[in-house]
């Protein structure tokens, strides 16, 4: 995610910024976007998931997405996740749908729920005292934080740490730069 989307929608967070042992917020430098969670990965399986994600990107052009409003999984009234929105894509849709795909084929399980893009911005363990959080978080659902050039995914590698997960870069693969 670009910095000025980052930045936006920590500046939302400070807005919201109920501090509550309830409520663990992700820094604004670990947000992005999951295409593919893949968990424990061996060492040795590394090289072939780059050749696979190389081969994917090469397939498509570079895309727009707007990031925009805000929400809850499963919702505002029972929440668990807090997210940023991601606007309908096409080209999303058939980005996350090639890496499912491709993926697969290397042996990891695809995805059981439907694709739902969004940017996770909180997570909470304990549901007392975040009405007043929900409440504010509620106003705004119709922001705008907005557009996203996407150019590239990141295969990434995450430890996870008392204090949150830790994330570090693995390789960079860049969508063709062509016109339709």
């Amino acid at each position: 995610m670009p910095e000025d989307i980052k930045n936006s929608i920590a500046n939302v967070i400070e807005q919201v910024g109920h501090k509550s042992k309830s409520i663990r917020w992700v820094p604004s430098e670990n947000i992005h976007l999951t295409l593919k969670f893949l968990g424990e990965v061996k060492e040795s399986l590394i090289a072939e998931i780059e050749e696979s994600l190389a081969a994917v990107c090469m397939r498509y052009s570079i895309f727009n997405i707007g990031i925009r409003s805000v929400g809850a999984f499963p919702s505002f009234k029972y929440p668990n996740i807090l997210w940023a929105g991601i606007d309908t894509s096409k080209e999303l849709k058939d980005l996350f749908d090639a890496i499912e795909e491709s993926l697969s084929e290397l042996g990891f399980e695809k995805e059981g729920r439907q694709f739902s893009p969004h940017l996770t911005i909180a997570r909470i363990k304990d549901k007392k005292e975040i009405d007043l959080t929900m409440k504010t978080l509620s106003s705004f659902k119709d922001t705008f934080f907005g557009n996203v050039n996407v150019k590239e995914i990141l295969l990434m590698k995450s430890i996870l740490k008392p204090t949150g997960a830790q994330y570090s870069k693995i390789s960079t693969f860049m969508l063709a730069n062509k016109k339709d």
